[in-house]
């Protein structure tokens, strides 16, 4: 079933072209049908998740190398199938409308039905390979949504940006995998948390947590990787609203609370992810301050809120995961819903600056409320859930096993920016003085439907909380942190320190709101003196050196001399066999195997030094050009006494080739000179004369070893696995097959280029 929801998607992705080009109108409605009753079917096993029966599935995709495709449903990957199934389709709804009066809009639909299929499956992937694979797609596809509108310098860079950032986390978390494989011996990540124990006693444990959080760290866009989203505001409005909602950010998310119960154990954990979360939380929400871009204000909240999410994680008590996965839900909601509503702000009145809007809630009153609502949310106000969840993050602060007055602290000063910069969207955006560029209207039925949704669903469940317990979050605390349980959820908990904190909290960013003006100013100024590193800046200036010195490497290695590169091949190889002989003794028995080869072989031993001698030492081309063939013709006479007639027969055939081609050549060179001085010429033959020696010394040591020789396995296999008693053969055709597939193109080739010659010399004629 579950990889069956995989390739419908998929399937969708390559036809949501076709459906948006010939039925443009209903297109969004039409392609969130698909992932509308995708999520239908996620509600549907509810109940058989919280009964723990898990649904599992694995399919062979390179069966010889013990690599498959393995998938799993149940609580945690539940919750966010639910997310990415549920939002995604109301965002197609709005996409459907919004990206009208977009170019090339077909393409757009089917990035973004590929993106929901990436990271579909990315959550409900059971085995780590299958995780990377989709987690991978999840990159790739949001370049191509960042961007979308390629015509401009901006979009291209923030994709560029974020697939460079994402993608070299990708690589960390590829190692991490493969290094988990070494201790456990599979991918499956269930087989993997049942044992903690063997992790945490391998001394590669730190590596493989630092990979994993750098890869988790870069695709959630936490410090110092968090400027990667605001960049990507480049995007479109439905691809903002999905990809800080349920998609790209949350899978960091997804896979440091999927690993907590293997790493949980470790302190290392605890405080960097502690550590890292809180100061991202706190980063975020100070950006957001002096943000006038409304978009941009939604991004540093969003950066904020996933600095919140890991430092719960890290945390790991029961109250911690229980707000983790509360305001998971809370953020998901509020957040698609006014990155939505800020593309209708943008659409119908031509810019998103919120000291260019204000008054919209006499013109646009629907779409007013629900944003106002979504708003109330953010700031963690009743009744709804955002309020709940602000109270459990509190709650979490306050039992934190460590340094719980800092994260407190911290908590609180977020909160507090966080509000303020909720109160200025809803004060001047929607309830100031009207003031627009060009008068707005309400937005389409389309364009609200889906915030609409969320906003309400955020209002029930803070009415009625008690439900999101036995449904969705005992199942999924379980995987999180073994043996916890979620905490029933009320709106009312009575007076207390946590209603103290809230009430504080709404004070204080309300006091900031009324002096905003001066809040800005203090903000800007601090950052202007104290926090002038721009870290997108300081990001592609990065970039620029690394393509610079890439560039004066290149110059220096290939600078086109094809000699230096013989000589650079010759001294590297020479210094790599020279290091095999370090410590190596050959034991008086080894040397009994060796014997002198009989006179003839030497004979034809001193013919080779000669011609190679005068090939050396000529004047003239054309008896350089014999002495080399003499080489060739010598060394296949060796192959002779040694019984290779076939080498031998090969060897003889292909110098004598060469004379005759090379001498057709040689009268058509210019005049011979000399471009060497006798210094050159002398470190040459040093290079040759040590290189040379090493591989006698080589072939000699391979000799004194015959337990060692690799003859044997051909001798044995040849007829067993190739069905060929000539051994040669069976080498080159079917042990070397794309060594000798490589040489027979080279020589079609180079056939190739000698009948083009021939023939343009006739044609000149």
């Amino acid at each position: 079933m579950l990889l069956t929801l995989l390739l419908i998607l998929f399937v969708l992705a390559l036809f949501a072209p076709l459906v948006n080009t010939y039925i443009r109108r209903y297109s969004g409605w039409i392609l969130g049908t698909v992932p509308f009753m995708i999520f239908l079917l996620f509600i549907s096993h509810i109940p058989q998740i919280a009964a723990g029966d898990y649904p599992h599935e694995r399919y062979n995709w390179i069966p010889e190398l013990g690599i498959v495709l393995s998938f799993r449903l149940e609580g945690l990957s539940q919750i966010f199938a639910l997310l990415v199934s549920g939002i995604g389709s109301l965002i197609l709804i709005y996409a459907g409308y919004y990206m009208r009066s977009y170019e090339k809009t077909s393409r757009f639909f089917g990035y973004l039905v590929f993106f929901m299929a990436s990271m579909l499956g990315l959550v409900l992937a059971a085995d780590l390979l299958t995780l990377f694979v989709f987690w991978e797609f999840t990159s790739l596809s949001s370049f191509l949504l960042i961007g979308f509108k390629h015509e401009k310098t901006e979009a291209r860079k923030a994709a560029l940006q974020a697939l460079l950032i994402t993608g070299l986390g990708g690589l960390a978390l590829l190692a991490a995998f493969i290094m988990l494989y070494s201790i456990f011996g599979t991918f499956e990540i269930s087989i993997i948390l049942a044992n903690p124990d063997l992790l945490t006693g391998s001394p590669h444990f730190l590596p493989i947590l630092i990979l994993i959080l750098l890869g988790a760290f870069t695709k959630s866009a936490i410090f110092p990787f968090h400027f990667w989203l605001p960049g990507a505001m480049q995007a479109p409005s439905p691809v903002s609203a999905y990809l800080h909602s349920a998609t790209m950010v949350k899978a960091g998310i997804y896979l440091l609370a999927r690993l907590n119960p293997l790493m949980m154990s470790s302190e290392w954990w605890v405080y960097s992810l502690s550590l890292f979360g809180v100061f991202t939380m706190f980063v975020g929400a100070w950006m957001s301050i002096t943000q006038n871009d409304l978009k941009k204000v939604l991004a540093y909240t969003t950066v904020s809120a996933l600095g919140t999410l890991v430092m719960l994680i890290g945390s790991s008590t029961d109250f911690a995961v229980n707000a983790m996965l509360v305001f998971l839900l809370v953020h998901a909601f509020y957040k698609a819903t006014l990155f939505m509503m800020a593309g209708n702000i943008e659409k119908k009145t031509g810019t998103r600056m919120i000291d260019e809007v204000g008054g919209l809630y006499r013109y646009m009153p629907v779409a007013s409320v629900i944003s106002l609502l979504a708003l109330l949310s953010m700031s963690g106000i009743p009744p709804m859930l955002g309020f709940i969840s602000k109270e459990l993050i509190y709650e979490a602060g306050i039992n934190a096993p460590s340094a719980a007055g800092v994260i407190l602290l911290l908590g609180f000063l977020s909160n507090t920016f966080i509000l303020f910069a909720s109160a200025r969207i809803a004060l001047d955006v929607f309830l100031g003085k009207p003031m627009f560029r060009k008068q707005p209207n309400e937005p389409d039925v389309s364009l609200l439907t889906g915030p609409a949704i969320l906003v309400t669903i955020s209002l029930l469940l803070g009415l009625m909380p008690g439900k999101l317990t036995w449904a969705l979050l005992n199942p999924a605390m379980m995987h999180i942190l073994p043996g916890s349980e979620a905490s029933g959820l009320k709106l009312w908990h009575g007076f207390n320190m946590i209603l103290l904190l809230s009430v504080l909290t709404i004070f204080a960013g309300m006091i900031m709101y009324f002096y905003r003006s001066s809040v800005s100013s203090f903000v800007s100024n601090a950052n202007l003196k104290y926090f002038r590193a721009r870290f997108s800046d300081n990001f592609f200036g990065l970039i620029d050196g690394f393509l610079y010195l890439t560039t004066r490497k290149t110059a220096f290695v290939q600078h086109g001399y094809h000699r230096f590169y013989l000589m650079t091949i010759f001294l590297v190889s020479s210094a790599l066999i020279a290091l095999t002989f370090i410590g190596w003794k050959p034991a008086p028995e080894m040397l009994a195997n060796v014997s002198m080869p009989p006179y003839i072989v030497l004979v034809f031993g001193l013919l080779i030094i000669i011609a190679t001698t005068t090939t050396l030492f000529a004047k003239s081309r054309l008896v350089a050009l014999i002495a080399i063939g003499l080489v060739g013709i010598g060394i296949g006479l060796i192959f002779i006494m040694y019984s290779g007639i076939d080498l031998a027969i090969t060897m003889i055939m292909v110098e004598t080739i060469m004379v005759v081609l090379g001498t057709i050549v040689v009268f058509h060179l210019p005049k011979y000179l000399e471009f060497s001085n006798i210094r050159s010429r002398q470190r040459d033959a040093a290079i040759a004369s040590v290189f040379g020696i090493l591989m006698a010394l080589l072939a000699f040591r391979s000799f004194t070893k015959p337990e060692e020789r690799i003859s044997d396995y051909f001798v044995a296999n040849s007829y067993l696995l190739a069905y060929g008693k000539n051994v040669v053969n069976v080498i080159l055709v079917d042990f070397r097959a794309l060594d000798t597939l490589g040489e027979i193109t080279v020589l079609l080739l180079a056939a190739f280029g000698i009948y083009a010659l021939l023939k343009l010399k006739l044609e000149r004629k």
